[in-house]
């Protein structure tokens, strides 16, 4: 059996929800087993349990927030070498990609040795300014598709 956790975080609740929506489509794929846990609550001694690592925020002035970065911090002192790793991100307006791609390139530099599984996922969340969503059902079904896509390379 694989084990992946998703760990995310998230101020109004759709992160949390894209989080929800990845591991549901993980659990479409036989032999993977997802949990899902907002950064604070994850139980740092069992992460190298997992064989997969997925760390979601949503963009805060242009990358992750304070919390997600902390939270890579720390998993860069544990022995995580040859786990694989994801980061998914939620943005309005422009910033499309941008707190992900910054988890990836921190994720690559803290844990050396881990191997990404795939392309981030960016999911946008409506209106303006301090967005609060919620987040559109297609932009959540993009969510499912990209835990399915990722507990697949599983069984190959």
């Amino acid at each position: 059996m694989v084990k992946v956790l998703v760990a995310y975080e998230s101020k109004y609740g759709n992160t949390k929800r894209v989080a929800e929506k990845i591991v549901e489509g993980m659990s479409k794929v036989k032999g993977v087993k997802a949990d899902v846990s907002e950064i604070k609550q994850v139980d740092l001694g069992r992460v190298p349990d997992y064989d997969a690592i997925l760390v979601g925020s949503p963009n805060h002035f242009g990358g992750p927030t304070r919390g997600a970065k902390k939270f890579v911090d720390k998993l860069g002192k544990l022995d995580l070498k040859g786990k694989s790793v994801a980061a998914f991100d939620t943005y309005i307006d422009k910033d499309f990609e941008m707190a992900m791609k910054k988890l990836e390139k921190k994720i690559g530099e803290k844990i050396p040795g881990s191997k990404l599984l795939a392309p981030g996922l960016s999911v946008k969340i409506p209106g303006k300014g301090m967005a609060k969503g919620p987040v559109s059902e297609e932009e959540l079904s993009k969510s499912v598709e990209f835990g399915k896509k990722i507990a697949t390379q599983f069984k190959a």
